[in-house]
């Protein structure tokens, strides 16, 4: 490592001079943390102060850079140096914030400041400035998938921004499902009646650009590479093969519905005078080309009575159907008992639903829908009895709890059945059985098929949607640069897939720009450091390569890990995997954090003042307990806090050295994880979570008690509850007893 200089600055503002001792805390930055060049200031961030630290940078030769002043997550553009190392110490939201201000407090607030001082001049001398990835991507064009509303609203939203797109549409037309209606459900008020479906105006706009390529029957043959990098052949119906260069691909491949012969109870298979929504709509379409009147399939006679059965194979408990509701399905049927009565009002419409579902427009669809007389009956649908042209609809009334009710003589019958992504391959689905597999009758075919080893298509959801963090980044997948949009991310209407597919053009173009300059994308967003891993102490256990959320690592001829820096999201989880600790960031390694363990001062067993760690998220656990200071919610003052990335990130060493240095109790706080995770990296509090399930092992060894370790779900709205654990924890602990290796 070249020669460094490390500087440290500590902050009087916001109340820090009036609670602490700013001259000791200079007096500790150079005497424990060794910082030759330590000055305090009034109020560090204004123009003074950072002029101040420019300065020094600029004619003392500061590298590293430790500020002690407010947390890492505020004043980040006073203090950005890019050029420079920083370290952040939280005297603001972390310390004073947090403490009573009170005489008898003082102490061991002074005493966290400086613990915080000497941890962050640690972690300052183990980092160095991130040069970036200079394996970087130039493309700029973006590749949409799929030529439905959401893909031709994606291409457009791209193109307007001036970005040139590929789209490919693996049949003849433009238009995808939408294509196919009548009508849509109205967007704007009043919400009286179907509206025109918008597709026509789309497909002229997509055919009239020429910064938007168009491939036709054609379908994604191969996708290799990384963000700004991507190589994608594109197979067209003559057997011919493009290549083109992209930056970043938005999947839009949409929908189809679920099999009604699945529901034979429902008639479903059973008379062509059963149909489904798409049933419906090509009924409609055809008797507007006609006399206006919709007719039965079976002998083309005029519909006088109709039924919709909501929630056909849907929210099904069992297992055996979809168990989600698709939200868009009662607005649906609304929409096409409207299609019955604008043209005659003395058709019988009936609707019978559980639970009736109208987003976007309240109840007034619904309440227009009453006033043209259609029939709306709170009900469970058993059977669909076919009987010659008409059915009986025999249900459940939930209102008069009737278990007989029917509605006989039904000339047809419409089956909402629910949306299913059309997501490609599931990496993660269970081993089928061969009998299983054979009695598949469509297997899924690859929509991207990528050159992952983890896989051809994004990973998914258990109900087959693609995976993504429907919180805070909805249409990111675990494939950086690999966006979705629309209906295979959720079930979802035309207004709510054209909104989505604007959100996923601008990732995509925030992803591809990113790519250029080396900088990961979201939830670290510009972030310019990369793993880099010393292969001489590899060992080729491949925990690394397994356990990203990722895809981003490979392997060589030599079964040596290859890092993707491009498609990197910077969670460290594999840092935290590796048993021999030889991945790291430039500012974020095993040393840095264990350096800051190491750098706190930790009382004897006689002192009565335990010291706990806490390893917090910095994602949700570290902004709840900012925020905790800002609305002033104390907290112990025996805690030592170090911000992770991920609990992916944490490397058991961490614990071992806390715990054999004295500390008398290690608090992990990750992200939820499971099925409705909230982990920013997706999967990385999972695999933290695992990680640490074995800690029992280490604790035994030491001969220390499984109350010194605690893993804790945290939320950014914990701003009440995170005080309240890290409280009740410290109580636990003064029970337990000091740790027996406080002196050694």
């Amino acid at each position: 490592m070249a020669d460094i200089k490390v500087a440290a600055y500590i902050c009087k503002g916001c109340g820090l001079g009036e609670r602490l001792d700013a001259d000791a805390l200079v007096k500790i930055a150079q005497k424990d943390g060794k910082v030759p060049l330590a000055k305090s200031h009034e109020f560090l961030c204004n123009a003074d102060g950072v002029a101040m630290i420019k300065n020094d940078i600029a004619n003392e030769g500061v590298t590293h850079i430790m500020i002690g002043a407010c947390s890492r997550r505020a004043k980040t553009e006073a203090f950005f140096f890019p050029e420079n190392a920083v370290a952040r110490a939280n005297l603001r939201e972390g310390v004073i914030w947090i403490r009573p201000d009170t005489d008898e407090a003082r102490e061991t607030t002074q005493e966290m400041a400086e613990d915080y001082i000497r941890m962050g001049c640690a972690e300052v001398k183990a980092m160095t400035a991130p040069g970036g990835n200079t394996n970087t991507g130039t493309s700029k064009t973006l590749l949409v998938v799929g030529g439905g509303v959401t893909g031709m609203t994606t291409a457009i939203e791209a193109s307007k921004t001036g970005y040139p797109v590929v789209l490919v549409e693996k049949t003849g037309a433009l238009g995808g499902w939408a294509a196919k209606l009548y009508k849509r459900v109205p967007v704007h008020e009043p919400f009286k009646s179907p509206a025109d479906t918008g597709v026509g105006d789309l497909v002229a706009q997509v055919l009239g650009d020429s910064n938007i390529k168009l491939y036709l029957n054609a379908t994604v043959a191969k996708t290799d590479g990384a963000p700004g990098r991507f190589i994608v052949d594109i197979a067209t119906e003559s057997g011919a093969t493009h290549t083109e260069d992209i930056g970043a691909i938005v999947q839009a491949s949409g929908f189809t519905l679920y099999d009604m012969n699945k529901l034979p109870e429902l008639g479903g298979g059973k008379s062509p005078n059963v149909v489904d929504q798409a049933g419906l709509e090509a009924l409609a379409k055809a008797a507007a080309a006609g006399d206006g009147v919709i007719r039965r399939p079976s002998d083309n006679q005029p519909v006088k009575s109709v039924v919709f059965v909501q929630c056909a194979g849907q929210r099904d408990p069992s297992g055996t159907h979809l168990a989600y509701c698709s939200g868009v399905c009662c607005n649906t049927s609304i929409k096409q008992a409207m299609y019955f009565k604008d043209a005659n009002p003395s058709v019988d419409t009936t609707i019978i639903y559980t639970d009736l579902r109208t987003p976007g427009n309240g109840e007034d669809f619904y309440r227009s829908a009453q006033e043209k007389g259609v029939i709306f009956t709170k009900g469970k649908v058993a059977q669909v009895v076919p009987n010659g042209a008409t059915s009986t609809v025999k249900f459940h009334d939930l209102i008069l709890d009737d278990t007989d009710a029917a509605v006989a003589d039904v000339d047809l019958v419409v089956l909402a059945t629910g949306q299913v992504a059309n997501s490609g391959i599931d990496i993660f689905a269970a081993p089928k059985t061969e009998e299983e597999e054979a009695a598949v009758e469509v297997k899924p075919i690859s929509i991207l098929n990528l050159t992952y080893r983890q896989g051809k298509d994004v990973p998914q959801l258990k109900q087959g949607f693609t995976d993504s963090h429907f919180i805070c980044f909805p249409y990111e997948t675990r494939r950086t640069g690999i966006y979705t949009a629309g209906p295979v991310r959720r079930p979802m209407d035309i207004a709510q897939a054209r909104e989505d597919a604007t959100g996923a053009a601008l990732k995509a173009i925030q992803a591809l720009e990113n790519a250029e300059l080396g900088r990961a994308a979201h939830p670290r967003s510009g972030d310019l450091s990369f793993p880099k891993v010393r292969l001489e102490g590899c060992t080729q256990c491949k925990r690394c390569t397994v356990e990203c959320p990722f895809g981003a690592i490979d392997e060589d001829e030599k079964r040596f890990p290859v890092f993707n820096e491009s498609r990197c999201r910077r969670c460290g989880t594999c840092m935290g995997a590796c048993p021999v600790r030889v991945i790291s960031f430039e500012n974020y390694s095993v040393n840095t954090v264990g350096a800051q363990i190491k750098a706190v001062d930790i009382p004897d067993e006689f002192s009565e003042k335990p010291r706990i760690l806490i390893l917090a998220c910095e994602n949700d656990a570290y902004p709840a307990l900012d925020m905790a200071g800002m609305s002033r919610n104390e907290y112990s003052a025996y805690v030592r806090i170090i911000p992770i990335r991920c609990l992916g990130s944490v490397n058991t060493i961490w614990i071992t050295d806390a715990l054999n240095a004295g500390y008398d109790g290690v608090m992990l706080m990750g992200c939820k994880s499971g099925d409705e995770y909230q982990c920013h990296f997706v999967k990385g509090s999972e695999l933290g979570r695992v990680r640490m399930s074995k800690i029992d092992d280490t604790l035994k060894t030491l001969n220390l008690e499984s109350e010194r370790v605690r893993d804790l779900e945290v939320a950014i709205t914990d701003i009440e509850r995170v005080p309240e654990m890290i409280n009740k924890y410290a109580a636990e602990l003064v029970a337990v007893g000091p740790s027996p290796f406080k002196g050694f």
